[in-house]
């Protein structure tokens, strides 16, 4: 088994970052699509992106790729797949999926098809009529899109987005990949001073502090791959070795603020689980009211939606308060915000901005250069 062919799903708008942090690590082949990435490379390359990537929402095989324009068709293709190179003959392979501009339409039907062609797959080459399925998980997935069904096996377990150090959030938690992406947008290396006014659970300053000290995201969790046959143990012990070894210790200044309370203990609490709790500093501040804590940095903030139209427009007016606070300063700001009109009422045109989707929830970061500087293409 020398190469193998990858799928890294991501949220809209993040494939090219995603693809950016692929290339980084010396990937093969590696290009961005309409919510994923692909990349090829040999089984130890598998270890190496699930530690790694910050902005993919998980790491998939794929195993075959055929026409399904019928039942018939999917079992076929299903059967014809060498699943047995990839999953032993105890392992657990259920079935989930997802059916789009397809002549089959029906996620139930079409998964128990698939389940069906391949325990009859496995069942041919291990010379077994009935599968235990008492080992380890194999987590098959089906995408059938204008007719042409992808198998995958899902190397991931839960999602890279969940790191190990938010067991609870806020009521709106920012999902950690969405978070990294900001930071990564703003190009901060851990140089400047970083700041969150709005940081609720903590989830971008320790996403900052991630990428300032260079440490893998996924370097404290584990993953299914870990417990498949094909992939070494040695090729673990040297990934994280290596991610270890990358990693830097510099001094930092990553703040987090939020007017409640309670949150700011929270997010104090997920830094230290996260591990970085002493490189952030997290206060309670009002976010229109209390002074900058420096003279100039990179302010990053997810400031409240409002999804009713009460809430809605008590939104819209804190961010004409908030474009009034930070007006004329040498910050750059990054504000992510679901409301159309956002800069009528911030009252500044973005110098960029770009399209992203929080849950289901289209957005878009606006990007604000000091004083009207423009800055770099991110």
């Amino acid at each position: 088994m020398t190469k193998l062919r990858y799928a890294v799903p991501c949220l809209f708008g993040l494939e090219g970052l995603a693809a950016e942090e692929l290339r980084r690590l010396n990937m093969e082949d590696v290009r961005a699509e309409n919510g994923r990435v692909t990349f090829s490379g040999p089984p130890e390359d598998l270890a190496r992106a699930l530690l790694w990537l910050r902005t993919g929402e998980r790491v998939l095989v794929e195993l075959g790729r055929f026409p399904a324009k019928s039942f018939e068709e999917l079992f076929e293709g299903v059967r014809r797949t060498p699943l047995a190179e990839l999953i032993p003959r105890d392992g657990a392979f259920p079935v989930k999926g997802y059916c789009l501009d397809s002549q089959l339409m029906s996620v139930p039907d079409c998964q128990a098809i698939v389940k069906k062609a391949a325990a009859k797959a496995l069942g041919a080459a291990y010379g077994l009529n009935w599968l235990p399925e008492t080992g380890a998980l194999f987590q098959l997935q089906f995408a059938i899109m204008n007719d042409t069904a992808a198998l995958y096996l899902d190397a991931t377990g839960p999602g890279l987005h969940k790191r190990g150090y938010r067991a609870v959030g806020n009521a709106a938690p920012l999902r950690e990949t969405l978070a990294a992406a900001l930071v990564m947008l703003s190009r901060y290396r851990g140089r400047e001073v970083f700041f969150d006014p709005f940081c609720g659970s903590g989830t971008i300053p320790i996403e900052a502090a991630l990428i300032a000290k260079n440490r893998a995201p996924g370097l404290k969790r584990t993953f299914s791959a870990e417990h498949f046959p094909w992939l070494p143990q040695s090729a673990w012990t040297q990934a994280r070795a290596e991610a270890r070894d990358r990693e830097f210790h510099g001094q930092y200044r990553i703040l987090g603020a939020d007017i409640d309370e309670n949150a700011v203990s929270l997010a104090a609490a997920n830094a230290r689980k996260a591990g970085v709790g002493e490189l952030i500093d997290f206060s309670r501040a009002d976010a229109v009211r209390s002074p900058l804590p420096a003279e100039a940095g990179i302010l990053i903030g997810n400031p409240p939606y409002g999804e009713r139209m009460l809430e809605r427009r008590e939104a819209q007016r804190l961010y004409t308060a908030l474009g009034r606070h930070l007006g004329g300063t040498d910050w750059s700001i990054y504000l992510l915000a679901a409301e159309p009109e956002f800069e009528h009422y911030f009252g500044r045109r973005a110098d960029k901005r770009r399209k992203l989707y929080n849950g289901r929830i289209q957005c878009a970061c606006y990007m604000y250069s000091p004083k009207g500087r423009k800055e770099e293409k991110p």
